[in-house]
């Protein structure tokens, strides 16, 4: 496995500069944001789709400092019922697509968007329980006549260009946990995955190993984020985990997103890298750094170390020991 980084936090830095410090502290794969809420700092989407040598510029300057693409993250809500929102997104998503196939790069890392509760509605609607019944019709309206039919027809442009997208369950969206993410892959073709990200997993209860088990059982897994979370138990035993407190009034939360090693310890990220290996993953572990209580870089070296002693560097040997 490769140890990432989403460059989004080094965005005010240029990208030869960004490319040089991270192979200075051991990484060896960048996912770079190319639109929506991750921007385009270190790439200009339209540009570098209408300019060969910008495309040819930009991996030469990775490959002078080792580093490989793992993914384009264009993160919006192609769903959204504004329909010009959800039109730019979908161009956005689209394009990054077509990029990815001219770049080499063979996956696309993105939300699943989020509709209306009902034709008309101008505001995403996140359904969280079947009731009252209108929630049940509700997310039924949801799925089948509005995600399905969208992802159905972008799971083809994206077998088209070679390029696998993988969704990232989040909150406040319509794929948020593992078994909505198998339906929407079975509702669509093998192109669609997840980029398991387990930081939104932790506060909802859920357990990452056997997570990844579940998709990876499937082959379901397209690309990770390497995000932690810590959920602080005295505010969550009173508010429980549904938390709209600010994200910088760190004191009042019920969780935080933690740099790795500061939600859970390091023999627990071990057990998440050798899951993955179990289940066939051996991509990038793409650091998401969003730790409020730390500056980007520290945050990133501190995760770098933790993973470095995770990940493997070596394919598994014989087990001479078993035959």
């Amino acid at each position: 496995m490769d140890i990432g980084v989403l460059t989004v936090p080094l965005g005010a830095e240029s990208l030869d500069d960004v490319a040089a410090y991270l192979d200075s502290i051991g990484v060896d794969a960048v996912e770079l944001g190319v639109g929506g809420w991750p921007g385009e700092d270190h790439v200009d989407r339209e540009a570098h789709l209408a300019d060969e040598s910008a495309r040819d510029a930009l991996l030469d300057s990775l490959d002078e400092h080792d580093l490989r693409i793992s993914a384009l993250a264009t993160h919006n809500n192609p769903l959204h019922p504004d329909e010009e929102r959800a039109a730019a997104a979908d161009r956005e998503l689209r394009e990054a697509i077509e990029l990815a196939d001219l770049l080499g790069v063979d996956t696309v890392t993105c939300f699943s968007g989020l509709p209306a509760g009902a034709p008309g509605d101008s505001t995403p609607n996140w359904i969280t329980a079947p009731w009252p019944s209108e929630h049940a019709d509700a997310h039924e309206y949801q799925w089948d006549e509005v995600a399905i039919p969208y992802w159905q027809e972008l799971a083809k442009h994206a077998d088209h260009h070679g390029v696998d997208v993988a969704i990232e369950m989040h909150p406040n969206m319509l794929v948020y946990e593992p078994t909505g993410m198998l339906a929407l892959r079975e509702a669509t073709n093998e192109r669609i995955g997840a980029n398991f990200d387990p930081s939104h997993l932790y506060w909802q209860g859920i357990d990452v190993t056997e997570a990844i088990r579940f998709l990876g059982d499937h082959d379901a897994i397209h690309h990770f984020h390497a995000k932690d979370t810590k959920v602080y138990d005295a505010k969550a035993r009173v508010k429980g985990v549904l938390d709209t407190t600010s994200y910088t009034d760190e004191p009042e939360r019920s969780w935080l997103f933690r740099s790795i090693g500061y939600g859970h310890d390091e023999g627990h990220w071990k057990d998440v890298v050798s899951t993955l290996r179990m289940v066939g993953y051996e991509g990038a572990l793409s650091i998401e750094h969003e730790d409020s209580l730390t500056s980007s870089r520290e945050g990133l070296e501190k995760a770098v170390d933790v993973l470095d002693r995770a990940v493997f560097e070596t394919k598994p040997g014989d087990a001479y020991w078993a035959e």
